[in-house]
């Protein structure tokens, strides 16, 4: 059995997921639901396909679970960015955003890392 306590990227995308559910249900209570599901969707598959990644079956298949996590992470920002600047939403905490662009530079250093070796 693997442990995942000892692998940041791991451990960052799992917190990140819990703060992201707490915040998309923040939004499903102004019955916001699409917005909700959007960050929902994108803010917990980005630790779920690295815990996948975690299990890649070759170099190829570790390097494309970071790519679509770092597409997801994208996305998210996105989404959380558009709330920050919607007057229909609530502002995402500062602190949230400043984790996801924190993650967002650890995976694409993986992955640079990950192709070069």
């Amino acid at each position: 059995m693997r442990n995942d306590k000892d692998n940041l990227i791991v451990k960052l995308t799992f917190e990140l997921a819990l703060e992201i559910i707490s915040y998309s249900e923040e939004i499903r209570k102004l019955n916001r639901f699409e917005m909700a599901s959007q960050i929902f969707r994108s803010g917990t598959s980005i630790g779920a396909n690295i815990r996948e990644a975690q299990n890649a079956e070759s170099k190829a298949d570790f390097i494309h679970k970071f790519k679509i996590s770092a597409k997801e992470a994208d996305e998210l920002l996105f989404w959380l960015e558009l709330c920050q600047n919607s007057e229909f939403y609530p502002n995402p905490n500062e602190e949230l955003l400043i984790k996801l662009k924190s993650i967002n530079l650890i995976i694409s250093k993986i992955i640079a890392t990950s192709k070069k070796g």
